[in-house]
């Protein structure tokens, strides 16, 4: 999985310096820290670009090239006049990141639009307009070192996190869709807990389902990042890499302040089912590529009562789920994030009559290592 370009949320402390200049127009694509996977490859496969290195090689490599669906804790010092990281969700001020003023954001969104009319296009029924529910199968794997790790319990309240998320009872959209924890695999494996993105192979072992099954690993991912996901037009460049990782930390009741919550998970997911950032491309033209999220110039820092980073279109998103606010702060997706995700599902995800089912795998996965255990539910 780390050998591509992560949707990441990053962010930077204070300390790192001024934050830039606010651009006066509308929003686009590729701000700050979570989504720069965008700026780096072609939308329908896989970013070209892998990371190679792990542990703290890894995190000084993030530090100076972004990568897709990643959200960072650390101070981000060495990201200054950099592009975030794709999909990564930051921890405080991101300054010096440009706000996609070469463009290559906005490219990159019409380019992940087009590929999915042109999906749209070829499918027997109009795509994302059926409100029928939805519901994702998900096989967590948990990843330990000894005693180090996510319980059980806390993979289950991350899942109702997840539903209550998507169900709209925080205050946001029901979105149709939900989440039904088909499997659960536990490894004691110390190497992989700490560096998991520095081991793709082994998570592509473990992977389960096909492309309409959530694979969820959860370990330990060092001392910056919080989580990371692949996106829907990726799968069919790479599917056994397709999945979200997240740190055990970062679950309901998990101990890092500010994110325990499980809305690492929320925000992580919803890459999975195809959302930008709200702050992507800054404030130009196209920004998230969503109708009803206003356009914002840079990614929220913890919870303020009140931002507005771009002129005219309405006061940041700071409670949007793929924001960068604190966990508390976080309440819910906008309605047009709720279609564009059903959308994203219709084209990519929706598991054909051909297809395996829920809970079943295109090969069959065997052990991860010393301490695998056959997968308990």
């Amino acid at each position: 999985m780390a050998r591509r370009a992560i949707a990441v949320l990053v962010m930077c402390v204070s300390a790192a310096g001024s934050a830039p200049g606010v651009p006066s127009r509308p929003s686009a694509v590729t701000g700050p820290t979570r989504c720069a996977e965008t700026a780096r490859a072609p939308i329908p496969g896989p970013p070209a670009v892998r990371a190679s290195l792990s542990g703290a090689r890894a995190e000084a490599a993030w530090a100076r090239a972004p990568y897709p669906g990643v959200r960072v804790r650390a101070p981000y010092l060495g990201a200054r006049a950099r592009a975030p990281l794709p999909g990564v969700r930051a921890w405080a001020p991101y300054p010096g990141v440009p706000t996609a003023s070469n463009g290559s954001g906005r490219v990159q969104a019409e380019e992940m639009l087009a590929d999915l009319r042109a999906r749209q296009a070829r499918l027997p029924h109009p795509a994302g307009l059926s409100w029928t529910p939805v519901t994702v199968p998900v096989w967590a794997h948990v990843i330990t070192a000894g005693s180090l790790g996510a319980p059980d319990d806390a993979v289950r309240a991350q899942v109702a996190t997840l539903n209550a998320a998507y169900g709209g009872r925080y205050g946001g959209a029901d979105t149709g869709i939900r989440f039904r924890l088909d499997g659960l695999t536990r490894v004691d494996d110390p190497v992989l807990f700490r560096d998991p993105l520095g081991r793709p192979e082994t998570l592509e072992r473990m992977r389960r389902g096909g492309q309409e099954t959530l694979n969820l690993y959860v370990a330990q991912l060092g001392r910056l990042v919080l989580g990371y996901s692949t996106y829907p037009y990726w799968y069919a460049g790479d599917p056994a890499g397709d999945g979200v990782v997240l740190d055990w930390r970062t679950l309901p009741g998990g101990s890092l302040r500010n994110f325990g919550r499980g809305f690492t998970g929320v925000h992580e997911i919803g890459h999975w089912l195809g959302l930008l950032h709200t702050f992507e491309n800054g404030c130009l033209p196209l920004g998230d590529t969503i109708d009803d999220t206003p356009s914002e110039g840079l990614p929220t820092q913890g919870c303020p009562v009140h931002k507005d980073t771009c002129a005219g279109d309405g006061a940041d998103p700071v409670h949007n789920f793929m924001d960068y606010a604190h966990d508390r702060c976080m309440s819910g997706f906008t309605e047009g994030q709720a279609t564009r995700m059903r959308e994203m599902w219709t084209a990519y995800r929706q598991a054909s009559p051909a297809e395996p089912g829920p809970g079943t795998s295109h090969r069959q996965a065997p052990p991860a290592g010393p301490g695998a255990e056959t997968p308990r539910e």
